[in-house]
């Protein structure tokens, strides 16, 4: 057909509108190199655009098709569209060569055959040689034989004898005719050279050659050789070889010699080209006999073809909000290999969100198989690789560039989840405050991001007149000057806001603090002047040891920040070295013991001063007095008071009630003193069994602050036998002091070693308890001489629950402060408010202590630690949070059955002055400053002390009614003397007389002989020499006697 020929409607079969067909992108692809086909959008018709040759292209196919696609671009669909070649009869039959020579020998019989060469036409069925017909002779019949492949071939037929002596050249007109309409033929001329007698044939060694090559062999490699034999002699034996019918492109392929018969490759192989090639051979001898083989030669693929990828259709960009499945391009996939070398595979980086799909045989469609998100990748190179299964595989790679175009589906993000910024107060106008800034991470005016100031309801500062933002840039600027009195803090939100279609927004909280300036000085708490009457000054008893706590220095100051971090410092002092200030704690303590040149009145003047830029201070005078007696406070008492009393009257009745109580208190020391003196007169009357206390601490007998009677005691009988290895120590059971009314006798046999021997007093009886006892077994035979073995012993004393946590911190206020501790209202959670410390006296699991929050003021606000007793806050403080608050810690033991005690705390919850001071007075001792309310305060202080005093001197009359009845004994009466008046009483209570003694016991054999050894105490009335007493015919004592003599104290056992 001519070009431009109508081939289909393809716009009615495909169901296309034809207006749209240019809009639609719909064109035609073929697969081959040659465009066949055209579509004309005017009419939706498919055209020829090149002359289609069916031989040249299905060569011997006999249905020849042509395959193209027709793509709709804008709906992404693909019709396969198969045109088929129908054969016209536009060739006619040919010979290779128009003449040619056949032999035949005189002797040939008639009815012999002869082979002549075939015509060939590359047209099928019809169109392809039907009939030969030959040229009126005498001689030669032609016979065409039609074999199964449908082939025709023609063979001349001896119809008569030849005579090369009648003729020896016969020329015959070969003609081969086709069937087409019009019917075409062509001719071939055979001249039959008759030749002398040769009457046999040669015969192949097979009918049929078959071979099978690699299509990768190179020229001149050897095929496959030939055989064909002829029984004659001679020349007529000589056999050559030449092709009977070989096709144009097998001749260019194969050569065949024609004396050995060995085929050899030429050309180029290509089984893509053609993988089988068919021919005959023919073997004939000098006398024109001849024998055929056909050789079949089968080309075998190699995998050198890699596949070949062609893109049908492209999307170069799509929008990230596409939903998955969408197609992006198609692609056409061929490899011309076979089999497995020709079967391809196609895809795609795993890690990107793309797969290929496969709608049809060798095509591919690439479409999106997950969400696409521009922000994270922008664009992608997407690398479609097409691999084969040969060995080894082949393959090729096509890169397709797709664009992710954006949409705005994300927020302004601020770069942290709260701002907090901070301004000096008193700051100048329009000063720039700080920065923050959001992102966008899409792109374009998505990404564009501008800022604005959001006013809450609850707002307290007028944020329009305080604060400003550029919306641009997000810078924050003060629109006026801030008063840090008037509000600390400034707590707005900002609003990021993109410029996209609907337009997306976030929002963050900021905190602007106002930064406090040092304009204020540290404020005295304590000491402060005296307003009731007292006179403002501190005790120190003389007797103190270094680091005794005098009192505390308590300041605050109204800034805050490290412009009210305060320190102290001792400016000046009466007695420099002698006191010393906590640099932070402001706590005033003894730097050394007292001595006799020391003055009574000591002032101190201390420095309080913060850490601002510059610091300001402020000072604080305290009067200390260094006193053990009460004449001592009155000869200075004068110079102590206060300057001022505007409540004249009721400070002296305070002056008379204290001198009242003094002078009775050392009224009873001179009565005590005079007493102990008659009774060490009376001392002296005794024999040498006559002992003397001396040095004994009086704080065992009777205390100014509080009676304490004369601490048990006992009388110890110890007898120690001349029995190996067999003592007794009998403690006595006393219902009361001095009385022995049951006696137990404990043997211990043998005892090596005690690690630790502990006296506890149990109720009624004094318990020598040992932690573990290590001793020996003997086990001895009746045997003479007895032999024996001794086994170790250890008895451990197991411990059981019998002591309750004892509280170390807090502890009872004795110094006249408030007990309580502070927690800042801007603490965090987590801050460590103060730590519960206790102890238990028990040893094990009866010792592990545990701590637990009872009670809170505000429950939930503080937590305290299981195992550390640490109070921390639980959460921040809020506004309704009251000022003080009170928690009751639980401290439990581990013991079964558990015991526990309870530690109340107070926290007071203040960041400023007039915090502390609103409730300053609930935290101390209730203090009416009225007048008559003073006045019933100074007469219970009296009536309290003189009942005190009373209760005194009736301990004393007991005393000596006791002492009296002790006379009625012999010469084991003893009498106290030379005992320090300082040991009995102290000016600022009676501290009970702690000092443990080791007693050590040595008794003799001596029937009604021993000692008692008590070594030297540490304090300060004791003898330095050391002597032992021992006392004979020792009775039974209603008391311990100590006898000071040297540098030990003997108590002597009767």
């Amino acid at each position: 057909m001519k070009k431009g020929s109508f081939v289909a409607n393809i716009a009615k079969d495909l169901e296309l509108d034809v207006k749209q067909l240019s809009d639609s992108g719909v064109h035609i692809v073929s697969g081959g190199k040659t465009q066949y086909f055209a579509l004309d959008f005017k009419s939706g018709h498919l055209y020829i655009t090149e002359r289609i040759d069916r031989e040249q292209i299905c060569g011997l196919v006999e249905k020849c098709v042509l395959n193209c696609e027709v793509i709709v671009e804008d709906k992404m669909k693909l019709f396969p569209v198969e045109v088929e070649i129908t054969d016209i009869n536009d060739n006619a039959p040919s010979f290779q060569s128009e003449e040619f020579d056949l032999k035949i020998s005189e002797t040939a019989a008639p009815g012999s055959r002869f082979s002549v060469r075939q015509a060939e036409d590359p047209d099928m069925g019809l169109n392809s040689i039907q009939s030969y017909q030959l040229s009126s002779n005498t001689h030669f019949l032609l016979d065409v034989e039609t074999r199964s492949d449908g082939i025709k071939y023609a063979e001349l037929v001896l119809e008569k004898c030849l005579d090369r002596e009648e003729q020896a050249v016969h020329k015959l007109i070969l003609t081969a005719t086709d069937g087409g309409d019009p019917v075409r033929s062509g001719t071939a001329q055979i001249r039959v050279i008759v030749l002398d007698s040769n009457d046999n044939a040669p015969v192949f060694s097979q009918p049929v050659y078959r071979v099978t090559i690699w299509e990768n062999v190179p020229e001149g490699s050897p095929v496959v050789t030939v055989k064909a034999t002829d029984p004659d002699e001679g020349v007529n034996k000589e056999v050559k070889y030449s092709f009977q019918k070989i096709t144009d492109k097998a001749s260019k392929m194969f050569h065949l010699d024609p004396k050995t018969g060995e085929i050899t490759v030429v050309g180029k192989l290509d089984f893509e080209e053609a993988a089988l090639y068919e021919t005959e051979v023919q073997a004939h001898d000098v006398g024109g006999l001849f024998d055929k083989s056909k050789i079949i030669i089968v080309v075998s693929d190699v995998n050198d073809n890699a596949p070949k990828i062609a893109l049908r259709s492209l999307i170069s960009s799509i929008p990230e909000d596409s939903p998955t499945g969408t197609v992006i391009a198609l692609l056409n996939v061929q490899d011309p290999d076979s089999g497995e070398n020709g079967e391809v595979t196609c895809s795609t980086p795993s890690d990107l969100p793309f797969q290929l799909k496969k709608p049809f045989e060798n095509y591919y469609s690439l479409v999106t198989d997950r969400a696409l998100d521009r922000e994270q990748v922008a664009a992608y190179n997407i690398t479609v690789t097409a691999t084969d299964n040969g060995t080894p595989p082949l393959s090729t790679a096509t890169t397709i560039q797709l664009r992710i175009l954006d949409t705005n589906d994300n927020y302004p993000l601020f770069d942290k989840t709260s701002y907090t910024g901070y301004v000096t107060e008193n700051n100048p106008r329009g000063v720039s405050v700080f920065s923050l800034r959001a992102s966008d991470p899409d792109w374009g005016e998505n990404a564009r991001v501008t800022y604005s100031i959001i006013e809450g309801d609850r707002s307290e500062v007028p944020l329009s007149s305080s604060i400003s933002i550029n919306s641009e840039t997000g810078a924050l600027y003060a629109l006026r000057s801030f008063d840090y009195e008037q509000f600390r803090e400034i707590r707005f939100q900002v609003q990021a806001q993109d410029g996209g279609s609907p337009p997306l927004s976030s929002n963050v909280s900021v905190t602007l603090f106002i930064l406090d300036q040092n304009d204020n000085s540290p404020h005295i708490l304590h000491p402060s002047f005296p307003t009731d009457g007292s006179t403002g000054v501190e005790l120190a008893p003389r007797s103190s040891e270094p680091g005794y706590l005098v009192t505390k220095v308590v300041a605050v100051d109204a800034d805050s920040g490290q412009n009210a971090w305060l320190s102290y410092q001792l400016l000046k002092a009466t007695e420099p070295g002698l006191f010393s200030v906590g640099l932070h704690s402001g706590e005033i303590r003894t730097a050394r013991s007292f001595v006799d040149k020391d003055a009574l009145k000591q002032s101190l003047v201390v420095l309080v001063k913060d850490n601002g830029q510059p610091p300001l201070s402020a000072t604080a005078t305290v009067t200390v007095v260094v006193a053990d007696s009460i004449p001592e406070i009155l000869s200075d008492l004068s110079s102590l008071s206060a300057p001022a009393d505007p409540q004249s009257s009721l400070t002296l009745y305070l002056v008379i009630a204290v001198a009242s109580v003094s002078c009775l208190f050392f009224t009873f020391i001179l009565v005590l003193l005079a007493l102990r003196l008659r009774r060490w007169r009376n001392s002296q009357l005794f024999d040498s069994s006559s002992v003397t206390f001396s040095g004994v601490p009086v704080s065992q007998f009777v205390g100014i602050d509080g009676v304490r009677a004369f601490l048990h005691s006992y009388s110890h009988e110890s007898s120690l036998t001349t029995d190996c290895g067999k003592s007794q120590f009998n403690v006595p059971k006393s219902n009361y002091p001095n009385t022995l009314t049951s006696q137990q006798t404990y043997e211990i046999k043998n005892p090596i070693l005690m690690t630790e021997e502990l006296y506890i007093n149990k109720g009624d009886q004094t318990c020598v308890q040992f932690r573990e006892i290590r001793f020996q077994v003997q086990a001895q035979d009746g045997g003479s001489p007895p032999l024996s073995s001794n086994v170790s012993v250890t008895l451990f004393i197991l411990d059981q629950n019998d002591n309750s946590p004892h509280i170390l911190h807090p502890s009872f206020p004795t110094d006249g402060s408030t007990g309580v501790e502070l927690a800042p209202r801007s603490s965090e959670p987590g801050y460590l408010v103060t730590k519960v410390v206790a102890v238990d006296a028990d040893s094990g699991q009866n010792a592990w202590l545990s701590y637990q929050l009872l009670k809170a003021t505000e429950p939930g606000l503080f937590s305290v630690g299981l195992h550390s007793g640490e109070i921390r806050t639980a959460r921040s403080f809020v506004d309704k949070d009251a000022l003080k608050q009170s928690l009751v810690v639980l401290v439990k033991d581990n013991g079964q059955p558990p015991l526990s005690a309870t530690a109340t705390v107070t926290v007071v919850v203040a960041d400023s002055i007039p915090e502390i001071l609103s409730d300053l007075s609930s935290l101390s001792a209730p203090a009416d400053l009225q007048s008559s309310l003073t006045l019933y305060l100074v007469i219970a202080v009296a009536s309290i002390s003189c009942l005190f005093f009373t209760f005194i001197l009736v301990l004393l009359a007991l005393r000596l009614r006791r002492w009296r009845n002790s006379q009625l004994f012999d010469s084991s009466s003893v009498t106290f003397s030379g005992v320090p008046v300082s040991q009995f009483a102290g000016i600022d209570g009676v501290r009970a007389f702690l000092h443990s003694y080791s007693h050590e016991v040595s008794l003799t054999t001596d029937s009604r002989k021993s000692k008692f050894n008590v070594p030297r105490s540490n304090y300060s009335n004791s003898v330095t020499s050391q002597q032992t007493y021992e006392i004979k015919n020792p009775i039974l004592m209603t008391e311990e006697l100590y006898i000071n003599k040297g540098d030990q104290t003997c108590v002597q056992v009767s």
